[in-house]
């Protein structure tokens, strides 16, 4: 392959790049399965440990104070690298208070700990976003994409598995959270020596301003809501496939748990990190919607492995090959779709935009396990994997609607407005955003529920119903209304 493609990668962004999205990534697995572990060999009780995994919905809802970093500035280096400094002092702080902790002693403190962990983990998430945003340009996006995807991935596999190990054989429990704090800090050394993104794109100068003009500037544009009915739906058939994994290599296959760990989370892990680089090099040949599309065919097509595996005998070989193109697939399409969320935020207020969508791409990884679950008990598992391929293709016929939208936006640094259906797309707007308030209703329902203050149990299943139903609806509202815009725009040209 020619030396100018893989030219990415040895650029100075690429090693900040590998720091910023290793200091991204350590933090997730600290709160939620070393923190779940730490309990467990505490003897937590379960219920407990089940209230901890909460603490993970700040990644989930961090759209809702990323504004905050849009419109105001640290007084100490630029609007994008005081806020990624400031939140991982922060983090070091708060990672290595946890090692002075006990759960069975401290765990009231311990849980204000993990919450403030991730809640600076998610917000250093929606600076460090903004700022390759903001720094890469168009041709430099898959392959930033790729290195800032192969950083996130090691420090989950530091902070995960190593950690476990290290806690166990060597350095215990406590001592393995000022470590983990410690190798934050390599990402403060590449803060520093980052540069701040050029300031040609004017800021928000009201906190006003900074919530509704993202917002304004979106859904302003020709197919917004296809373009985020495509967000959501992208990579669905990969989430399908992936949310019952491992219970299906134990229990549908009847591999051993240890045999499905080593494979499915290492080598697993290996293939994602070497298709999200051969994505990014890909990218540099291809534009951004033949990459979107090769590599989302590639993810469907993939499942097939795991199909193979329902009908065919129990193989270990026949596992790791299956675990590796699906994979190494996946790897590529998150490059693609990692590059497609840059490109689709304006720079003056990146942080919030992309938050935003990285949030309903979340969407379907998030709540497609009960689906999955009652899938499988109604129709085995081969039909399931079947189904799984099935599943990418809205997110695959969706992309060929928003051709023309991601060419422009790919090649120009504005976006084409809408014109026609207003009254309808208001409509559609404002039923997405009354979804999203009833679903942060529903997230305190929940809350207050868990800590004991309030019973509302019998509330919350019908709130969540209808706010994905009043969220899922404004969305196919606004779709329904591009595709009739699009018709109408054919019509006219021919």
């Amino acid at each position: 392959m020619p030396n100018h493609y893989l030219q990415i990668f040895t650029r100075r962004n690429s090693a900040l790049l590998l720091l910023l999205g290793f200091a991204s990534g350590l933090p997730l697995a600290l709160t939620s399965g070393t923190l779940q572990a730490w309990m467990a060999v505490e003897n937590i009780d379960i219920k407990t440990i089940g209230f901890f995994s909460l603490v993970g919905q700040a990644y989930v809802f961090k759209f809702l104070w990323s504004p905050l970093m849009d419109r105001y500035t640290p007084p100490f280096l630029g609007r994008r690298r005081g806020w990624l400094l400031l939140t991982q002092l922060l983090l070091i702080v708060g990672i290595a208070l946890m090692g002075f902790m006990q759960p069975s002693r401290d765990l009231t403190l311990l849980a204000a700990l993990a919450v403030l962990v991730a809640f600076c983990s998610a917000s250093q998430d929606i600076v460090f976003d903004a700022w390759k945003t903001d720094v890469l340009s168009a041709a430099e996006r898959g392959g930033g994409a790729a290195i800032s995807v192969l950083g996130y991935r090691l420090a989950m596999l530091v902070s995960g598995g190593l950690a476990l190990w290290l806690a166990d054989r060597y350095l215990g429990w406590q001592a393995i959270w000022w470590l983990m704090a410690a190798m934050m800090l390599p990402g403060v050394i590449a803060t520093l020596l980052a540069k701040e993104p050029d300031a040609t794109a004017d800021r928000p100068h009201t906190l006003e301003e900074a919530v509704i003009a993202p917002l304004r500037d979106f859904f302003n544009r020709n197919n917004a809501w296809l373009i985020l009915s495509l967000i959501v739906l992208y990579k669905l058939g990969d989430a399908f496939a992936a949310s019952l994994t491992t219970i299906f290599l134990i229990r549908g296959v009847g591999f051993d748990a240890g045999d499905v760990g080593l494979v499915n989370k290492t080598l697993g892990l290996i293939a994602t990190i070497i298709g999200a680089l051969a994505g990014g090099v890909l990218m540099q040949r291809l534009s951004l919607f033949r990459a979107l599309m090769l590599f989302g065919i590639l993810q469907a097509v993939s499942n097939l492995g795991y199909w193979v595996l329902s009908v065919t005998d129990k193989h270990l070989y026949s596992m790791a090959a299956a675990v590796t193109v699906e994979n190494l697939c996946g790897g590529m399409g998150t490059a693609a779709f990692v590059a497609l969320l840059m490109t689709l935020c304006n720079r003056s207020f990146s942080a919030t935009q992309f938050a935003l969508l990285s949030a309903l791409s979340a969407v379907g990884r998030v709540y497609v396990g009960p689906v999955a679950g009652w899938f499988v008990e109604s129709w085995g598992w081969p039909a399931f994997y079947a189904f799984s391929v099935v599943a990418a293709l809205p997110g695959l016929l969706l992309l060929l609607g928003c051709r023309s939208t991601l060419e422009y936006a790919q090649n120009h640094a504005d976006f084409p407005l809408r014109t026609a259906y207003r009254s309808g797309y208001r409509w559609a707007f404002r039923g997405l955003i009354a979804g999203c308030v009833m679903l942060a209703a529903w997230l305190l329902v929940l809350t207050t529920d868990a800590l004991g203050w309030l019973s509302l149990t019998g509330v919350s299943t019908p709130l969540f119903a209808i706010a994905m139903v009043m969220i899922l609806g404004g969305i196919l509202a606004g779709t329904v209304l591009d595709f009739m815009a699009l018709k109408r725009s054919h019509m006219r040209i021919n």
